[in-house]
């Protein structure tokens, strides 16, 4: 939700929180005098701070439970946690609000039966105001998070067209295809092997990518195979480094989650030096961790497709809606080296 559209909601209620206390006040006035006289509810209302002081716990207990109560508790669901904090933050607001007041009259403050009536009011006054606050809050968000699912719904045949034209580049299977063919004079099983892989990415990308999620096995032969063609482009067989710690087990994740970050590795870098390309999978039951360094010469992509590749904004967009809370990406630039770290909570079969 636009911030706009927020401050109007903020100003919207204490308006009508002010209305409503401008009527009480009059109903008030009418009670005690029978008879309403304008000047005379002015001079009832405004004299009395006890009033103007409904708005202190309301303000305390709605912006404690709009800031603190909802993130930490309700948004985790710790529902015990939050019943506790709320009534505590409300007989806090009841507290300061009742502290207040002495304070304008000059009268010593104590807990006593005088107190305990207008505390427990002003605090049942402080609670509604809180509920009134996370309900508000669940709304913000709750309008916020449609919204952008509404975007990425949007943006998904993009997405979608975007990971194909990656993988499926004629500039990558161009390549690839000589490759293999100046290979098949020189070493025709080698070139068969190659052209094995090849055919086997094709119909990962064809057959395995239509399903929601795939074993995490799968995705790993896959990224190995491409990262096999694309040794063949470079004669120093040390300049790209594979690894993965662990077992896949019965992980499952989401087809062609890491291949972007891979892909840019390679568009970016000279693969000439050793260790040019560093990319690592830690597997334990339900983590994984990816890790993928290049050395960055932005210069080398110049030359690639212009929608060779997913932009990071994309890649952020598409984590966020498949693992919501579940994930973190870091990505740094330090001197030369380009790292991309994702790790996830991810799901078992």
């Amino acid at each position: 939700m636009k911030r706009f559209a927020v401050i109007g909601l903020h100003v919207g209620y204490w308006m009508i929180y002010a209305l409503l206390i401008l009527l009480f006040g009059m109903m008030g006035s009418v009670v005690q005098h029978h008879v309403f006289v304008r000047h005379l509810f002015f001079s009832a209302f405004w004299r009395n701070p006890g009033w103007v002081f409904l708005l202190v716990p309301a303000l305390i207990a709605f912006y404690a439970f709009y800031t603190l109560l909802f993130t930490r508790f309700l948004r985790k669901r710790r529902l015990l946690l939050l019943l506790i904090s709320a009534v505590l933050v409300s007989l806090f607001s009841g507290v300061t609000a009742i502290g207040l007041m002495r304070l304008i009259y000059k009268v010593p403050f104590h807990i006593s039966t005088d107190t305990g009536f207008p505390l427990i009011a002003i605090a049942m006054i402080a609670m509604v105001n809180g509920v009134l606050a996370l309900v508000m809050r669940g709304f913000i968000a709750w309008y916020s998070e449609l919204r952008l699912k509404e975007e990425l719904t949007r943006k998904n045949y993009e997405m979608e067209l975007a990971l194909i034209k990656s993988q499926i580049s004629p500039h990558f299977l161009f390549n690839t295809l000589n490759n293999i063919d100046v290979l098949i004079g020189m070493d025709a099983t080698r070139a068969s092997a190659y052209l094995n892989k090849l055919s086997d990415i094709l119909r990962f990308m064809l057959y395995e990518t239509k399903t929601a999620q795939i074993p995490l096995a799968k995705e790993l032969g896959y990224i190995e195979k491409y990262i096999e063609l694309q040794r063949i482009r470079t004669a120093n067989p040390q300049s790209i480094s594979y690894f993965v710690e662990g077992q896949t087990g019965q992980l499952m994740v989401e087809p062609m989650l890491f291949i972007p970050f891979i892909e840019n590795a390679f568009k970016y870098t000279q693969q000439r030096a050793d260790n040019a390309i560093r990319i690592r999978f830690v597997l334990d039951e339900q983590r994984i961790v990816f890790d993928c360094e290049n050395r960055y010469n932005p210069d080398a992509g110049k030359n690639a497709e212009p929608y060779n590749g997913l932009g990071n904004s994309l890649i952020r967009k598409r984590l966020l809606l498949l693992y919501p809370d579940r994930h973190s990406l870091e990505i740094n630039t330090v001197n030369d080296i380009y790292q991309a770290k994702l790790t996830l909570n991810a799901h078992a079969n």
